[in-house]
């Protein structure tokens, strides 16, 4: 039998402390990590992502970020083959690849595949592009959700881009979940790597603070900066990338159409129901071990559970 190549898997919602964990264990484990945030990959883009610092990276050298402009479009086709060619340039350099990152559908292809989503179809996006500029985006969204309601939670009622992209695709027959030029397929057994997937987690309230916490902060790093200086490169507010949470709440300041203490309420607001989401996504997966930091004691308590689980599970050989 050939021995599968081992493989580390840290997952949860928004802001839990997945980096934070990573980089402990990368002081005591030959690690790097694979980006799998949807977000991280836009360049420029570092404060509102929540990024890995210069200091986290000089720790826990990543892949995967800063990958495009934010006026590029990246598919979780193209991230699954990066991170493929990513993982197995870290195994070639003997060391252990660790995937970090909350976005579901990156994690799920990664792991699982994709099946074959049907191809553009222009006759098709040209009606949709009429439908939103008649009738709204806000329209299209509630369309989408009459053909996929997973999709339609998923994905934010402003994201033309992608709202288009996922009614074609089911308009074109394919099951329901699909994105990009593929979907992840839920079907098939993890059976490429010896994997060890782990889930982080806190309680709700918990949580909730955290993430209060976490936006208060970006926005005294410069959050304010970075929006201004994206919209100055000529970046629109209308790009999937500047949909991004806090991203469109800020760029709505800079426009004069909101108030500061209220684009910070609705980016809390925000990040808050994403996570519930990320939390309603990873829950289904039954390759993931669970683990609790108000149980274990913070980020690390959480990477000394981790390393028993790697040593137990004979990750390291």
């Amino acid at each position: 039998m050939v021995s599968r190549p081992p493989l580390l898997v840290i997952v949860g919602p928004t802001g839990v402390g997945k980096t934070a964990v990573a980089v402990r264990l990368a002081a005591s484990l030959p690690l790097e990590a694979v980006n799998a945030d949807s977000r991280q990959i836009y360049r420029g883009m570092d404060i509102g992502t929540g990024k890995p610092t210069d200091e986290e990276r000089a720790v826990l050298p990543h892949h995967l970020l800063d990958v495009v402009d934010p006026d590029e479009r990246y598919h979780v086709a193209r991230f699954r083959r990066e991170a493929l060619a990513a993982l197995g340039a870290i195994r070639d350099r003997g060391r252990l690849p660790v995937v970090v990152g909350g976005t579901g559908l990156y994690v799920r292809s990664l792991l699982k595949g994709l099946r074959p989503a049907p191809p553009a179809d222009p006759h098709l996006r040209e009606e949709l592009t009429r439908y939103a500029e008649t009738r709204g985006t806000a329209a299209l969204h509630a369309r989408l959700a009459a053909l996929d309601a997973s999709a339609a939670h998923r994905l934010h009622p402003n994201d033309r881009v992608r709202i288009i992209r996922a009614i074609e695709v089911r308009a074109g027959g394919a099951e329901p979940e699909a994105e990009g030029d593929g979907a992840a397929d839920w079907r098939r057994d993890v059976d490429a790597w010896h994997l060890l997937m782990v889930g982080l987690t806190e309680p709700r309230e918990a949580l909730r603070r955290r993430l209060a916490d976490r936006a208060r902060a970006m926005l005294a790093r410069g959050m304010m900066d970075e929006v201004r200086r994206l919209l100055e490169a000529g970046y629109d507010e209308s790009l999937p990338s500047m949909e991004g949470i806090g991203y469109r709440q800020f760029a709505a300041v800079l426009g004069g159409r909101m108030a500061e203490e209220e684009a910070l309420r609705l980016m809390i607001r925000d990040t808050v129901r994403y996570a519930k989401r990320q939390m309603t996504w990873f829950a289904r997966d039954p390759e993931v071990r669970w683990t609790d930091l108000g149980e274990v004691g913070g980020a690390e308590g959480a990477a000394e559970a981790i390393l028993k689980l790697i040593a137990r599970e004979g990750l390291l050989g």
